[in-house]
């Protein structure tokens, strides 16, 4: 994901496993808790083993819609829920959308928010993280990491980001909130005192902060994204998850950036990264920075993959 600021199909599931008048949305919370899972052990839409431990909730990333509600930001909500979403991860709003009418928005669309992405503080001003957090009410406020900043090509300017970083933990703790970080991939390729700079950070800062680790971005630095989940273990609480290609090029930070796939359709090996974050991870988050095609598909593909592979849950 990536935005220089902060605030600047109608579908219904048919299937011969379900009842005649069980919407999309609830037959695919009953598979997601695992009901349909012990009535049909093995079951996978996509060939792929089903995995025995409760998976991580499903969210999607709202910046993934970001044309679309633009468009018809009240529609565009409500289409998520249509599609069997119920939570979402908070971003960018269209120009002249306040949080308080995004907030009202998304509860008249039934949408609960699992975390939001945020901007850092500037002139020390944290306030605004607490007020946004009570507004979308949830406890994980992410540092959405974009653009890049040099300071993490040095071990001593790493170590700068480290103490803003535990400085604004230390905030929102008071205030019974979590804060986290997002990466994209120059934090993995980045190598301060020859350390990768996302190791450096797990080795020194404040334990309590958490990593929304962005599994494609891990992918585009040349690294498997399960070896590193599980390296970095416990710290690791939210998953962006999205699929494509996945290669590194020179101008891989231009926007907009390659299209993605729908989750299972690309290169990323997602029953293995669902092995490494069994144990830790809350929150799978769906989503594609770009989309050659109609996005809403894109989301109901992804969803239905993650559903059906037992990788998460919905509610």
């Amino acid at each position: 994901m990536h935005k220089p600021s902060l605030f600047s199909k109608n579908s219904r599931f048919h299937s011969g496993n379900s009842k005649p008048g069980l919407d999309r949305r609830n037959f695919l919370k009953m598979t997601g808790l695992g009901l349909m899972g012990s009535m049909m052990p093995g079951l996978s839409g996509c060939g792929e083993q089903r995995i025995a431990h409760t998976p991580p909730r499903l969210s999607m990333q709202l910046y993934t819609i970001r044309d679309e509600m633009e468009v018809d930001t009240q529609g565009s909500l409500s289409r998520l829920a249509d599609i069997g979403f119920t939570h979402v991860e908070t971003a960018f709003w269209p120009d002249g959308s306040s949080h308080e009418q995004a907030a009202e928005m998304m509860r008249r669309a039934g949408l609960k928010a699992s975390s939001s992405h945020v901007d850092m503080p500037e002139n020390g001003d944290m306030q605004y993280l607490v007020d946004l957090a009570r507004l979308y009410d949830t406890d994980m406020m992410i540092w959405h990491g974009w653009p890049e900043d040099p300071r993490y090509g040095s071990l001593q300017g790493t170590r700068e980001l480290i103490a803003e970083y535990n400085e604004v933990s230390a905030f929102l703790r008071n205030h019974g909130l979590r804060f986290g970080l997002h990466n994209h991939w120059w934090e993995f390729m980045q190598r301060p005192d020859n350390r990768i700079a996302y190791q450096v950070l797990h080795e020194e800062m404040d334990p309590d902060i958490f990593f929304q680790i962005d599994t494609y971005w891990v992918a585009v630095a040349g690294l498997d994204p399960a070896t590193k989940i599980s390296e970095l273990g416990s710290r690791v609480k939210s998953l962006h998850i999205k699929d494509g290609p996945a290669e590194y090029t020179d101008d891989i930070g231009e926007v907009p950036h390659p299209p993605m796939s729908a989750v299972g359709q690309g290169t990323l090996d997602f029953a293995s990264i669902a092995e490494a974050a069994k144990d830790h991870v809350e929150w799978n988050v769906i989503e594609a920075d770009e989309v050659d095609g109609d996005v809403f598909r894109l989301l109901e593909d992804s969803l239905t993959y993650m559903i059906e592979n037992n990788y998460a849950v919905i509610g």
